[in-house]
């Protein structure tokens, strides 16, 4: 059953809703044109979008949140209003008397005060009365023009899908070999330079020690937990460790390290110290350094670096973020990571955004990663993430990390590998930045 509305025609309606989308109940050229047709497949039915087409071409009719029925009695709505669409734009004529806004009537179709009527008296035909509870120019809306070619009834429902996804993915075995090969033989753009080490920065239990470990697992093949990771208040990872990624059970290592922090937390004192981001950034942290929130890095420390060379350096950050929890990030929070983003922008290192649990956030992602893209929430939340971090949008990146699961799954690892040449994109940015500099210096 196709609809004579157009997907213009269909969105101009929408977008008086909100995020919605419109689901054909009712067709009189294929149901009948007769009170019992429409009434047997649009009773009970609400919010709904009534539309009749005449011989001149106009396209008109009603909208009400209350569901039609047969009582004979009127029915109040105070967000009922009738419509013309004129060249894909909508003119409105809202209810006057809410009270009347609709009749229950057996006998007919959709039944507008007594102002308008699609399918009057079982009859292809409208009635139309300026006035009763509705002020309308009839000669704008249908143009006098009482014969219906077709009437039609659409249920508004809530949408959380896209028509077509806003990034395109390629969901192919043949596209995770692809992106698999791709890390294994990436080759940083300067040879002193053998693995590129990116920063993962974020609150606890943001997934920064799932991420490293989904990433492993879909080079593993299975589902592995090197790092530690689980619920807490309080962060699970209280040194700074420096993973290196490998490429099978014993497979040689990848030319990529995830450096993983101690959680950032709201308060003062407590979690990840931003003093010690400089450190972490420039390289001076050793492997294993016992962070400790009320103090930054002690210059003494065991195994600080005092001259680190470039391959010691961070040479992108990504902010690791919950997608549950965007819009309730607590402004201390987002104080530090503003506070952060501007020590590493001083810095000329390139940052990136990844929003984790994406299938918790949305029920449509839950039932298939796939959806990622097509679901309006998770695109929201993303733009949220760039907002409230201060990246552009091109900078955030959905991923799903392994957290219930024993074996691993083509979908979430696409997302996740892709996740990872981001990084490699943004790392060749951060050493073509450097190589310019030196080059001009030369």
């Amino acid at each position: 059953m196709n609809p004579s509305l157009t997907r213009s025609q269909q969105r101009t309606i929408c977008s008086q809703f909100g995020r919605v989308k419109l689901q054909l109940l009712y067709k009189a050229s294929i149901h009948g044109f007769t009170a019992a047709a429409f009434h047997q497949r649009c009773d009970t039915r609400s919010p709904t979008v009534s539309v009749g087409y005449n011989v001149s071409g106009f396209v008109f009719g009603g909208y009400t949140k209350q569901p039609f029925s047969q009582t004979g009695a009127y029915v109040q709505d105070d967000q009922a209003f009738l419509f013309t669409l004129s060249r894909e734009k909508l003119i409105k004529y809202p209810v006057t008397t809410p009270v009347y806004a609709l009749l229950m009537d057996g006998n007919s179709g959709p039944y507008f005060g007594n102002a308008l009527v699609l399918v009057h008296g079982s009859k292809p035909v409208v009635h139309s009365k300026p006035g009763n509870y509705y002020n309308f120019n009839a000669a704008e809306m249908h143009g006098n023009d009482l014969n219906l070619t077709e009437c039609e009834v659409y249920q508004v429902e809530e949408s959380a899908e896209l028509e077509k996804p806003w990034r395109t993915v390629t969901w192919e075995s043949q596209k995770r070999t692809e992106l698999m090969e791709k890390i294994r033989t990436n080759k940083p753009l300067i040879s002193s330079v053998s693995k590129v080490r990116v920063l993962l920065v974020g609150s606890v239990g943001a997934g920064k020690s799932s991420f490293f470990n989904s990433i492993n697992s879909v080079f593993r093949g299975h589902v592995t937990g090197q790092a530690m990771a689980g619920c807490s208040s309080t962060s699970l990872t209280t040194q700074f460790r420096t993973y290196t990624l490998k490429d099978g059970r014993e497979g040689k290592p990848l030319p990529i390290i995830l450096c993983d922090t101690m959680g950032l937390e709201e308060s003062s004192g407590a979690g990840l110290n931003l003093d010690d981001i400089d450190s972490i950034v420039k390289g001076h942290l050793p492997d294993r350094y016992q962070f400790n929130p009320s103090a930054p890095l002690n210059v003494e420390a065991h195994g600080h670096q005092e001259h680190p060379e470039l391959k010691d350096k961070i040479h992108c950050v990504a902010y690791v973020i919950d997608a549950c929890k965007v819009s309730i990030m607590p402004s201390k929070l987002e104080d530090k990571l503003d506070s952060i983003r501007k020590k590493v922008n001083l810095m000329g290192i390139p940052q990136l955004v990844l929003l984790t649990k994406v299938d918790e956030a949305c029920s449509l992602v839950a039932e298939d990663v796939r959806n990622v893209y097509r679901s309006y929430y998770i695109k929201e939340m993303m733009q949220e993430a760039s907002a409230r971090v201060g990246v552009p949008l091109s900078c955030v990146i959905p991923v799903k990390n392994y957290s219930e699961e024993l074996e691993v799954n083509l979908n979430c690892d696409i997302l996740l590998l892709s996740a990872v040449e981001q990084m490699l994109r943004f790392t060749d940015n951060y050493f073509d930045e450097i190589s310019d500099r030196c080059n001009v210096k030369h």
